[in-house]
């Protein structure tokens, strides 16, 4: 078996968390070192209902499973046309020059209304309001001149987030939203109060290991040398 050795970091350490936890007995104090000693960092997936040693373990667990994330396509659609080779008519604002085309807009007459109403360039006033004056056109040579070239829309690769069906520009973004939002980060101690959730079977397995009785008994054995631990060893003993 191998020895057990409290160093003077974690010393500080578990002084200080059983200064803060009264209440803390000889299996809390036990997980506080397991937990230290191994680095873990439990986490709770709600979504399972399930308590993972890690999230790396949960997000590679999830990748084999293809149940974090997968590829997908969306089609991005540049700015519509104003107008159009199939516009006949078209309404203009004279002091910018934004066009509604009778095809292009479902209201080209009410929206021309409402832009030269609230046109930061419009000067003009009536009765106090900005002047509603805009031009109208029905010569195909004059609309022409409004006619530009749309860019096709293009297909992009993008990642779909298997939780929560968002999209993400890249896998890392959906990994990052999962961190933040679909885990929870729980300690040692809190894993082994609760009732509530089930024990990934790895990770169970390394906490039964863990706590076997020689293991323990070591860790004792490795405070009694202590004597800042003595008060506490007695405390337990006795309870």
């Amino acid at each position: 078996m191998v020895e057990v050795k409290i160093s003077d970091k974690f010393k500080k350490k578990l002084l200080e968390f059983l200064k803060k936890n009264k209440k803390a007995d000889l299996i809390m104090s036990y997980l506080f070192y397991i937990e230290d000693i191994h680095q873990l960092k439990p986490v709770l997936f709600p979504h399972e209902k399930k308590i993972y040693q890690s999230v790396e373990d949960l997000i590679e667990k999830l990748k084999k499973e293809n149940k974090l994330c997968r590829k997908t396509s969306i089609k991005v659609q540049f700015e519509k046309q104003d107008v159009d080779e199939n516009t006949k008519k078209v309404y203009i604002c004279p002091f910018t020059g934004k066009v509604f085309g009778d095809n292009t807009h479902p209201n080209p007459q009410d929206a021309i209304y409402d832009w030269v109403s609230k046109c930061p360039e419009n000067k003009e006033r009536k009765g106090g309001l900005h002047a509603k004056r805009f031009f109208v056109s029905e010569d195909p040579e004059l609309i022409k001149n409004y006619i530009k070239k749309r860019k096709e829309p293009i297909i992009k690769e993008v990642y779909s987030s298997s939780i929560s069906g968002k999209l993400f520009n890249s896998e890392e973004g959906v990994l990052e939203d999962f961190k933040k939002n679909y885990i929870k980060q729980l300690s040692l101690i809190e894993v082994q109060n609760q009732n509530r959730f089930e024990i990934e079977k790895n990770f169970l397995n390394f906490l039964q290991d863990q706590l076997k009785e020689d293991k323990i008994s070591n860790f004792v054995k490795a405070l009694s040398k202590i004597p800042e631990f003595e008060g506490f060893l007695e405390k337990w003993f006795e309870s």
